[in-house]
């Protein structure tokens, strides 16, 4: 068996080898439905990162590449767009959250979604450190419940009183 210390939830300060199975498994299950919920999470930021980086990109190329007698198509739903002509292509609608526009210049709206992709980058670095930490824990407890299964399957074959007493509390 592994040393006690090793053995630890790290920042809860339990010590797994005192759980019973039975707590094992319930501590494993919270932690699976935490790194799933974490995961969704960092899939979602990465998604709004690419969306942010994609509104980046257009914004950069847009003034030098928009020409006001050329068409262009303007998105109405996901599947349906209408013909359009750029006002002025030097100003943009930036949405800046629940559903607030605002017009920007594009020197601004480059500076605002940089920002946004900046700022996304960080929380994502942030998210993947806790689901890395959130991981290891995971490995610990199933490791730790492995072998307390083990050593219940060779405790109900008579290995003494006090590990029958301990299989039979599990």
């Amino acid at each position: 068996m592994a040393s006690r210390g090793g053995q630890q939830q790290q920042g809860e300060g339990v010590d797994l080898a005192t759980l019973t199975a039975q707590q094992l498994s319930a501590v494993k299950k919270q932690l699976d439905g935490e790194v799933e919920h974490l995961s969704n999470s960092y899939a979602q930021l990465a998604a709004a990162q690419a969306k942010f980086k994609e509104c980046l990109r257009v914004v950069q190329s847009g003034s030098s590449s928009f020409d006001k007698s050329k068409s262009i198509l303007v998105p109405l739903t996901s599947s349906l767009y209408v013909k359009g002509n750029l006002a002025d292509p030097d100003r943009v609608l930036v949405d800046v959250g629940t559903g607030f526009y605002v017009e920007k210049d594009t020197k601004s709206a480059t500076t605002f979604y940089d920002a946004k992709v900046k700022e996304l980058a960080a929380n994502i670095q942030g998210l993947e450190g806790i689901v890395q930490a959130k991981t290891n824990n995971l490995r610990v407890v199933e490791e730790v419940l492995r072998q307390k299964v083990i050593a219940q399957g060779g405790a109900g074959a008579g290995a003494g009183p006090s590990a029958g007493q301990a299989a039979s509390a599990a």
